[in-house]
């Protein structure tokens, strides 16, 4: 009866062991999921914050790149502008040269600003 008791408890031994390691083992199988769960979630996130980092970053460029083009553009229409006026003023010059060279006469451009000024106002 020794040997049986022995045994017996060996056997108890034994089957509470694995019990044991088998309980361990699920609760670590439990785990594992957990953590792959967890870290799927934790991808999940980086990556949508990531797409709406390249949104973001894409409507800034896109604000940025409309605020230049406005800006060139009114620097065009000034520019447009300073020209235009340039070229009025070359006309009378050429206008006024080309009447003295006709009437044989100097012009005072004193005496007719007016006259001048209106002429570059019609061009």
């Amino acid at each position: 009866m020794h040997w049986k008791s022995a045994r017996n408890r060996s056997l108890m031994v034994w089957l509470r062991r694995s019990g044991d390691s088998t309980s361990r083992s699920w609760r670590r199988k439990k785990q594992l999921k957990n953590a792959k769960g967890q870290a799927a979630e934790i991808i999940a996130q980086a990556q949508k914050r990531a797409t709406e980092i390249v949104d973001e970053a894409k409507d800034d460029a896109r604000t940025e790149a409309e605020r230049i083009k406005l800006g060139a553009n009114a620097e065009i229409e000034q520019e447009v502008n300073r020209a235009r006026e340039h070229l009025r003023k070359e006309v009378v010059v050429l206008a006024i040269t080309g009447a003295e060279k006709v009437l044989k006469r100097e012009v005072d451009a004193k005496a007719h600003a007016a006259t001048l000024e209106e002429m570059a106002a019609q061009l």
